[in-house]
């Protein structure tokens, strides 16, 4: 006889407890423990005698294997983060804020599949046929080929799929799917977990690529626990300020290609359209002259990107300086000004530092570290540094400047977009040729770098 077992389960994490407590011990959030009912069956003891798995183990040498062509879509720049174009019968994950653009680009996205490798099924479970429609028209939609479904039973869903065969569906979005024999609401840790537990079934067995969208919480991780995101081949987050037009897509797992990629689109009214150069857009509307300004080469994924930082110091007027940071690591900010007040000389430790990444991109590697020091340095004294400069590296403790990984493209980029110098660590000079006609230097501490960009003083 089957019988029922009352658990709690955490919303955030997925921590399971037989009682109901206030704070989860799992990751320690409040008031996130709900609960639910599981069947258990009185022969789950014998789970492994009743098993009629017909897999073997094979040896790995005499496994075939095959390259599966990719679908390409007519995004160029979704195609770079998906690690050449879309693999058949992967399950991908895409997360964003609230009205950020995922609908759009996935509509978008299935239209342009539907032309080239029709059916299409897209699967609505937050909007009607006729919302999905009216979208579809405002974005210029149209195709013979493309499937709206607008539904939210699991069943439902895959005997439409069953039907239809299609070549390509869209799960919009994940949280409103639910499963009848799961007692749980829709968009709790249960349900969440067996509906894409039962996509990713029918996405290996018939070599469907789905595509399923998730909400994201106030901190910007997509909600529900992390197992969401290790069931699935690949997680994609699509960012961007409310106030600017520019949409990111970054690619933070990819079983199919590499991560940290980066596509740039710009929202329009006949939605999404690709940024091909995203350097210019992030530079476009530099002051020439300013003081706390200065250009990094930043890479992203395989691609680089030249970003302006900025910095503003002024003298505190409360008893502890402030240090804020948008764009980087806030801790990054205070480390390399006790650089430049130890190694540089600069006395800092009465200022205030603000420092931003101009555009709305986020940047988290080190090779950024010496273009914020040489910023914080120019907003300081008060002196600009060459508007063709671009500086590249990574700041260490004692003030030494250590090499940084692709060097050339970063160079390249920077020398395309007709730059006048480059300053990088010297240890990143041997083995390769700059190109014409730009200036490399190459520089050993953090001293020598403000005095190549900033001049003596």
């Amino acid at each position: 006889m089957a019988k029922r077992k009352t658990k709690f389960v955490c919303q955030e994490c997925g921590y399971e407890t037989p009682k109901w407590m206030g704070k989860c011990p799992g990751c320690h959030q409040w008031n996130t423990l709900v609960e639910e009912t599981a069947i258990t069956g009185s022969n789950s003891r014998h789970v492994f005698q009743t098993s009629t798995s017909s897999s073997k183990p094979e040896k790995i040498n005499a496994i075939k294997s095959e390259k599966e062509p990719r679908m390409a879509t007519d995004m160029p720049e979704l195609n770079r983060v998906l690690g050449g174009g879309i693999v058949p019968g992967s399950l991908v994950l895409i997360g964003g804020d609230p009205g950020i653009g995922k609908s759009t680009l996935l509509l978008q996205v299935s239209a342009q599949i539907a032309n080239k490798q029709p059916p299409v099924l897209y699967i609505s479970g937050e909007e009607s046929s006729r919302q999905t429609k009216l979208r579809a028209e405002r974005l210029g939609v149209k195709s013979e080929e493309l499937y709206v479904l607008s539904e939210t039973n699991l069943q439902d869903v895959l005997n439409q799929i069953e039907a239809i065969d299609p070549k390509f569906v869209v799960i919009d979005s994940i949280q409103t799917i639910f499963k009848e024999d799961v007692t749980s609401a829709p968009g709790s840790v249960s349900q969440v977990r067996e509906c894409t537990s039962q996509l990713m079934r029918i996405a290996k067995s018939k070599g469907i690529p789905i595509f399923i969208v998730g909400h994201v919480t106030k901190e910007g991780s997509i909600a529900g626990p992390r197992l969401l995101e290790h069931m699935v081949d690949a997680v994609l987050y699509f960012e961007g300020e409310r106030h600017h037009t520019f949409r990111i897509l970054r690619s933070v797992k990819n079983r199919f290609g590499s991560t940290h990629e980066m596509g740039i689109f710009e929202m329009k009214e006949k939605g999404l359209e690709e940024v091909l150069n995203p350097s210019e857009i992030f530079l476009e509307e530099r002051s020439q002259g300013a003081a706390g300004s200065i250009v990094v080469a930043s890479m992203e994924g395989t691609r680089p990107v030249l970003v302006e930082i900025q910095a503003l110091i002024s003298p505190t007027s409360y008893g502890n300086p402030r240090r804020m940071a948008t764009g980087l690591d806030n801790n990054r900010v205070p480390l390399l000004m006790a650089v430049l007040e130890k190694r540089a000389g600069l006395l800092l430790q009465n200022q205030d530092a603000y420092v931003k990444v101009a555009g709305g991109v986020k940047l988290d590697e080190p090779a950024i570290d010496l273009a914020v020091a040489i910023s914080i340095a120019s907003s300081f004294r008060n002196q600009s540094s060459n508007a063709d400069d671009v500086v590249v590296g990574e700041v260490g403790l004692t003030g030494e400047i250590r090499r940084v990984a692709r060097i050339e493209q970063r160079v390249q980029e920077a020398n395309k977009l007709g730059f006048k110098r480059v300053i990088i660590p010297k240890k990143n000079l041997d083995g390769w040729t700059p190109p014409q006609p730009i200036e490399v230097i190459g520089v050993n501490t953090v001293q020598e770098a403000i005095q190549v960009t900033l001049g003596e003083r």
